[in-house]
């Protein structure tokens, strides 16, 4: 699904940075919610993409580092909805779950997304920033 997804995300013009596996060997998945992390965090990508059995771990490992907000998304409305209002910047999707061409479809969705900057949903943002700080301290 990865090289799939990779290759029509070019050719929707986006620039791609493979950090995964290229194997079907079984891997860690937190090594490479950590990979993609490091990419968003030191300013070599801007959004991210990770792609497991079901997405949840990589959702969870991605998550326990500073500076990400990610989520595992099945659908086209809770893609670009996380990006709207969450500021999402991983995109996590289960591979064992849907199909190629959903996952697309959902990609494109993240990708084509943008914070909205409301009022409520930077509020809420800055609560979110505010508990990780809090918790990166600790």
């Amino acid at each position: 699904m990865k090289r799939e997804l990779a290759e029509v995300l070019r050719g929707q013009g986006h620039d791609v940075l493979d950090l995964g596996t290229a194997s079907t060997a079984p891997s860690d998945y937190p090594d490479w919610a950590q990979s993609v992390a490091d990419a968003l965090t030191g300013g070599r990508a801007e959004r991210g993409i990770l792609v497991c059995g079901s997405g949840a771990g990589v959702s969870i490992a991605a998550n326990k580092i500073p500076g990400i907000r990610a989520a595992v998304c099945h659908d086209t409305y809770t893609a670009h909805q996380a990006v709207e209002h969450d500021d999402m910047n991983v995109l996590c999707i289960g591979a064992r779950i849907i199909g190629a061409a959903l996952a697309q479809e959902i990609a494109t969705s993240f990708l084509g997304a943008s914070f909205s900057g409301e009022e409520r949903h930077q509020r809420r943002l800055n609560k979110i920033l505010a508990i990780e700080k809090h918790f990166s301290r600790a």
